[in-house]
């Protein structure tokens, strides 16, 4: 079984992991303990929307942190708190504090109190406060990358460093060979020393990555750089057919951002595919949304110039289109 694999059971592990995948999650922190409590100070815990880890001790106490991180994660937490939360005891005076406060939340650190035995029902009888740490609540770059080449390797070795998720395809075992830990193993169990956001793909029909994965929505980038210039224009093509069937569609792109879809290229291969898809009726407004060649103009021809220029080029357009 691959180790990476393996469900986290400590907090720190689960952290790490929903960190390198770009997963949204919650890190819910006990700041303050008086009395009994059924953790320390500065127990954690990670939910996320698909599990948690950790545990702040269980019953009433940690059932309402999981729903409370939830709140969090859906946009849902404004709606919902006002009775539960009560203010810590340095912020109350004697008549102040029978009266339910707000909670605090400032961008994405949120602060809940919590009497385990009036409000819980649990035996400890103290109370505790929590502190909720958002992460990843907006969704990080999705990258689907052609090609094993030179210049995508050079790309890999800085997506690995970045909070995004990447597929990447290519038609040839022996590209990922280099990644393999152990050669010996079948084509079913092949482990790869590649962060886990990384995920390698062996096809002979990369096209068929393309329309499943624009359709997912959110910030979708495609960067074709195959060793094929046939594959590379078949690519290109997949991608601006599903960006005209989904804006065909009103009711299927409403809530999807029109994807990057960047193609390695000289100046002449850039002009010889906008010709030859334009002579097969693409418009010149689709045809326009292909960036080709990729990269901003930086300089330098080494394979590791030319990814630093394209990963460049996608954080701008990611971070511009994110609010």
């Amino acid at each position: 079984m691959n180790e990476s694999l393996a469900p986290p059971v400590v907090w720190y592990e689960g952290l790490a992991r929903y960190q390198q995948r770009g997963i949204a999650h919650v890190l819910a922190t006990v700041v303050a303990v008086n009395g009994s409590a059924p953790r320390a100070l500065q127990a954690k815990m990670i939910v996320a929307q698909d599990g948690i880890v950790d545990t702040l001790g269980g019953g009433g106490l940690e059932h309402d942190v999981i729903n409370t991180a939830r709140q969090l994660l859906n946009g849902e937490i404004a709606a919902t708190v006002s009775k539960e939360v009560k203010p810590k005891v340095a912020e109350t005076d004697g008549e102040s504090a029978s009266v339910p406060s707000k909670g605090v939340r400032r961008d994405a650190v949120y602060t809940k109190h919590y009497p385990l035995g009036a409000k819980l029902a649990q035996c400890c009888g103290g109370s505790v406060t929590v502190m909720f740490e958002c992460f990843n609540v907006t969704p990080p770059m999705s990258v689907l990358v052609f090609g094993a080449g030179h210049v995508a390797s050079a790309l890999m070795t800085i997506l690995a460093e970045l909070p995004c998720q990447v597929d990447w395809v290519d038609s040839r075992p022996e590209m990922f060979k280099r990644y393999l830990v152990d050669e010996s193993t079948t084509n079913q169990s092949k482990i790869y020393n590649l962060p886990a956001h990384i995920r390698p793909h062996i096809d002979d029909e990369p096209v068929d990555f393309v329309r499943p994965f624009i359709e997912q929505g959110g910030q979708r980038f495609i960067l074709v750089m195959t060793h094929d210039h046939s594959v590379d224009f078949e690519l290109v093509r997949a991608a601006l057919d599903t960006i005209s069937d989904m804006s065909a569609s009103r009711d299927k792109c409403s809530d999807t951002l029109t994807p990057y879809i960047g193609c390695i290229a000289s100046a002449t291969k850039a002009k010889r595919f906008r010709d030859r898809l334009m002579q097969r009726g693409y418009s010149e407004q689709l045809v326009n949304q292909l960036v080709m060649p990729i990269g901003l103009q930086i300089g330098g021809k080494e394979p590791m110039a030319v990814a630093i220029s394209i990963v460049a080029q996608l954080l701008q357009k990611y971070h511009q289109a994110t609010p």
